[in-house]
C-alpha cells in the first residue's frame, strides 16, 4: 500500500489524523501531512477508512499487487 495526499485539495478537516494518527498529521496551517507513506499492516484498514472519510477526497491509496 502507498498513501499520498494532495495538500492543495485538503480542506483541513482533520478526519485523517483523527482516524489514524500513525499515518497522518496536520501542519501549522492545518493541511494534511503523510507521516507514513507505506503504513504497517495494522494501520492499513484505518488508512483506507481515512481516505474514505476525507471530505475533500485529498487522500489517495494505491494498493500493491505484491503480498507485502
Amino acid at each position: 500500500m502507498r498513501v499520498r495526499a494532495d495538500r492543495e485539495s485538503c480542506i483541513s478537516g482533520g478526519r485523517c489524523m483523527a482516524t489514524v494518527p500513525e499515518v497522518f498529521d496536520q501542519d501549522d496551517e492545518g493541511l494534511v501531512v503523510v507521516l507514513t507513506p507505506s503504513p504497517a499492516r495494522e494501520h492499513r484498514d484505518k488508512a483506507r477508512k481515512a481516505a474514505y472519510l476525507c471530505p475533500a477526497r485529498a487522500i489517495d491509496i494505491t494498493e500493491s499487487s505484491s503480498a507485502d
